[in-house]
């Protein structure tokens, strides 16, 4: 594969539609052999060891900024300030000899609630992502950082000498307001790293944080979706019938919802032009492509996950033909739960009132999918706090009570989703069908669902619809698509036991909620 400048494809500077420094990052990136460009003209990098998030290896610095704020525990491990501080320093050290690329821009398009960023990268490549992932300024005007990330994915850690479990180390301190990223080249850590400050300092403010995608109509109803990575936010929120406001990471304000980014960042594995051309195209000049394997003429193979099953595209929202800009939408009349069920027994779609919304969204279930972090290779299921629990600095309870207020105030339709299997557990029952799963949301949204009869369902404890637009009815039903339903009602059984044991650990959480959710085993 050639590694020349972009003249390899073609393409003159003029004709490209990026601008002149994401230009430069790029063949920065190429004179450093960080990569190469793609028949399309992406980017396309490997990350190595490092080909998803390390949740092991973060930490918030523990001062007076966290000590009383902070849900301490596993997923928020504190890490002393002087720890911080010598490790902060040798990196500084290591990068002064090196050539540095440094961005300022916001998190957050809602001029009222956007937090004015910089972020410094070793790698050219990573300067290029961030530049498509937040919101870059105009020319001429300057921003005044509140907060700072430091990433430098080539260095790396000594865990016995500077007090952290590997040799990367990504951690916060919300006193100095910097963002340390050493020792991991994956993009995702820096993106969430900024995702974790705006879920802290956003509740104050009187804004939702949301891990979510959101859509709008041409009437300017909105809908927003929940999930966790692999779940379908994305997939599901660009549809060419509606304007895309963002696919990953939200605030629920005042003014309506608006994007934390400026781009999305895109599961790749499997992907076709047929079943999601918007991501597809959007994969050109300026995109930056993450461990997907490539032939010397730069042709991808989607399909091929010997890197991981976690590749990734990340691109700016404008490539999105159908995107919002600004990405703000209205408040929300539809909200959509998505979970991805291994054990193949929760209803394809079940209607929520508001403190089943709570309950649901505070469980956050889903089957963690191979490759979005490192270790997993198979479907594992997780409860994840709020589809969002390795970002969620403050208690559960906070966002919650956020949601339910929004939830109660907008009137808003809630849905729950399962992505996952059906007529059997993972190795049993096959996936959803991405079309059926498009009919039920866009029922869900376009309100055809609202006047359907519904059935409740005794095990958990949610209202099922009897049909559905453009989905057989037999495909509404989980149970009925098992075999054997005995096996279904003793894996439902197992399922619903899971969720009322997870859900024990809230013990700050309102009765009304707790009662919400799966109805326990007769005694």
């Amino acid at each position: 594969m050639k590694t020349a400048d972009l003249n390899y494809l073609g393409i003159q500077k003029d004709e490209v539609p990026v601008n002149l420094n994401k230009i430069r990052l790029i063949e920065e990136a190429l004179s450093q052999q960080e990569g190469h460009l793609t028949d399309t003209g992406a980017l396309s990098v490997l990350t190595g060891k490092y080909t998803g998030r390390s949740p092991d290896d973060r930490y918030i610095v523990d001062n007076d900024a966290s000590q009383d704020v902070v849900e301490w525990g596993k997923v928020n491990v504190p890490i002393s300030q002087k720890t911080f501080d010598r490790l902060y320093n040798k990196v500084i050290r290591y990068l002064e000899d090196r050539k540095i690329y440094v961005y300022d821009g916001w998190a957050g398009a809602d001029e009222e609630f956007r937090l004015p960023l910089r972020v410094v990268t070793e790698a050219a490549y990573q300067n290029l992502f961030v530049n498509n992932l937040f919101i870059t300024p105009p020319i001429d005007e300057e921003i005044d950082p509140e907060f700072t990330v430091i990433a430098a994915p080539f260095y790396k850690c000594d865990p016995e000498i500077d007090g952290v479990h590997s040799e990367a180390a990504i951690i916060i301190d919300f006193k100095k307001k910097v963002i340390l990223v050493a020792g991991s080249q994956y993009c995702g850590e820096i993106k969430k790293s900024i995702f974790s400050v705006m879920n802290a300092i956003l509740p104050d403010k009187g804004v939702f944080p949301m891990h979510c995608s959101a859509n709008m109509g041409d009437d300017g109803d909105t809908a927003v979706f929940f999930g966790l990575s692999g779940t379908g936010k994305t997939t599901l929120s660009a549809n060419p019938k509606r304007r895309l406001i963002g696919d990953d990471e939200h605030g629920w304000g005042p003014n309506g919802v608006f994007n934390f980014e400026g781009g999305c960042y895109a599961k790749c594995i499997d992907l076709t032009r047929e079943r999601e051309p918007e991501i597809w195209d959007a994969i050109k000049t300026g995109a930056v492509v993450e461990n997907v394997v490539y032939d010397e003429e730069g042709t991808p193979d989607y399909s091929d996950s010997r890197y991981t099953e976690n590749t990734r595209v990340g691109y700016p929202l404008n490539y999105i033909s159908n995107a919002v800009i600004p990405s703000i939408g209205g408040q929300p009349s539809t909200v959509v739960f998505l979970t991805a069920d291994a054990f193949g027994v929760l209803p394809p779609i079940s209607k929520l009132s508001k403190n089943q919304a709570m309950y649901h969204f505070v469980s956050g279930y889903t089957s963690k999918l191979a490759g979005t972090e490192r270790g997993v290779t198979e479907p594992q299921t997780t409860f994840s706090t709020c589809f969002a629990a390795p970002f969620l600095p403050l208690p559960a309870v906070r966002y919650a009570e956020l949601l339910g207020e929004r939830v109660e105030e907008y009137d808003c339709d809630v849905y729950l989703v399962n992505t996952g299997w059906a007529g059997g557990q993972y190795g049993v029952g096959d996936r959803m069908a991405l079309p059926l799963t498009r009919a039920m949301v866009d029922a869900a949204i376009d309100g055809s669902l609202k006047n359907v009869e519904y059935v409740h369902d005794p095990i958990f404890n949610v209202d099922v619809p009897t049909s559905c637009p453009g989905v057989p009815p037999e495909k509404l039903n989980a149970k009925g698509m098992w075999e054997d339903p005995q096996a279904y009602d003793k894996m439902a059984r197992k399922l619903a036991d899971a969720f009322i044991d997870n859900f024990a650990k809230y013990d700050n959480m309102p009765e009304e909620v707790i009662a919400a959710g799966p109805i326990p085993a007769e005694k």
